[in-house]
């Protein structure tokens, strides 16, 4: 299957769940192009953007994972065919 690149927002309000976020992002390290997150204090959230290059259904896999989490949203935009 053909790698796309995909950028994935990541909402995360429930700080319990960093630390199997952080698990999958380490599970899908391969595939990471880079990744930045946004502290946002005066909401109490964090903000995190990950770039990856890989098959859409690893990419669909990641954020489906990522999704399922407590207290975390996750949407994916793909690059354009």
């Amino acid at each position: 299957m053909e790698n796309r690149i995909a950028l994935i927002g990541i909402i995360v309000k429930n700080t319990d769940s960093v630390e199997a976020l952080n698990g999958i992002l380490h599970e899908y390290g391969s595939h990471i192009i880079g990744r930045m997150g946004v502290p946002y204090r005066e909401k109490s959230v964090n903000i995190i953007s990950v770039a990856v290059d890989a098959p859409e259904d690893v990419i669909n896999a990641m954020s489906g994972k990522i999704g399922k989490l407590d207290g975390v949203s996750a949407k994916t935009v793909y690059e354009t065919a």
